[in-house]
């Protein structure tokens, strides 16, 4: 862990790492499992090198299903992550755990917070949930040790959009599920091998950023997560916006921070990654930077081989701060 976090605090002085959910697990017109004796990227496909930071995300797990939330074996994701870390890629892990009151799915509102945290009904099948998943995460061994994962639980929490989010749950109750999460993986599973990611949603004028923080104890890594709908102004104001916000508390606090996720949906825009992201995070200080996932030619955030933003992708790649793979592999201390 301590060798990720210097990882980390050395790209952050030479620019910042590219990273892409699902990088390896599927992509436009392919997937992984079919592929057993090749690690394919979109990424790769189009600039030869592939991405640092590789996003997983690990819903259903809880479950003790074989797949995620979006069909990914966890067997073919373990094999993934340890590619990626084996290579010198960074691993960060996401949970879209499914609501524990209803047995709906994340973005099933009812409040369920207070039924999981101590005392409440639900307590001893949340339990259970951390065990299957301390597991799993224990389970991602190289060379036997533990791979290190940035692991960001319950993101988002100042959006209304996830069971875990308000205004489904108290800024104090989610406070104690986040600790409880926390204490139980350590004490519980000694699980020492997680740098643990606190990142809410794009602030709106209102908004606290740490109004939902557990506390320094309990937060190692600092991030945000905003997306373009489509208007790339407003996207540059809040991404220089918060971003300057993220980083002046991340500092205060000796920690560092990233801009945890992002994307604009299908990309229509031929220079986005050139003329708006780029210049939005050029001195912002982050350590990385992840795009979300390649699902669909309508679902995507990251362009393919003969996609529009390809040649401007390719103009992003050789700027002086965005960091692929071989870039963050040959940053020296």
């Amino acid at each position: 862990m301590k060798k990720l976090h210097k990882k980390l605090f050395y790209i952050s002085k030479n620019g910042f790492a590219i990273g892409h959910q699902d990088a390896t697990s599927y992509g436009i017109g392919w997937k992984e499992v079919d592929y057993p004796n090749t690690i394919k990227s979109d990424v790769n496909d189009i600039v030869g090198d592939f991405p640092a930071v590789y996003g997983f995300d690990i819903g259903r797990i809880e479950h003790g299903h074989n797949k995620n939330l979006d069909g990914v074996p966890f067997e073919t994701m373990r094999k993934l992550m340890i590619d990626a870390y084996k290579k010198g890629g960074v691993i960060t892990v996401s949970w879209h755990a499914d609501n524990p009151t209803t047995g709906g799915d994340s973005w099933d509102k009812t409040p369920a917070v207070k039924d999981i945290i101590e005392n409440g009904k639900h307590r001893e099948k949340y339990i259970l949930w951390l065990d299957r998943v301390a597991t799993f995460l224990k389970s991602v061994k190289y060379k036997g040790k533990k791979v290190p994962i940035i692991f960001r639980p319950f993101h988002e929490m100042n959006g209304a959009w996830f069971w875990w989010g308000d205004p489904n749950c108290t800024a104090s109750e989610y406070v104690q599920l986040w600790q409880e999460t926390v204490n139980y993986l350590k004490n519980k599973h000694k699980l020492h091998s997680l740098i643990y990611a606190y990142s809410p949603n794009k602030l709106n004028p209102n908004d606290d950023y740490m109004k939902y923080y557990p506390g320094d104890n309990y937060v190692d890594f600092f991030g945000i997560d905003i997306y373009d709908f489509n208007n790339s102004e407003d996207y540059k104001t809040s991404v220089v916006n918060d971003l300057k916000i993220v980083r002046s508390i991340a500092t205060s606090k000796n920690k560092l921070y990233a801009f945890t996720e992002t994307g604009l949906e299908a990309i229509p825009n031929n220079k986005w990654f050139t003329d708006v992201v780029y210049p939005s995070i050029e001195n912002t200080g982050i350590a990385y930077i992840l795009f979300w996932r390649n699902y669909t030619k309508k679902h995507h955030y990251m362009p393919y081989k003969t996609h529009v933003s390809e040649d401007d992708f390719k103009k992003f790649e050789k700027f002086p701060k965005t960091l692929f793979l071989k870039d963050i592999n040959s940053i020296t201390d």
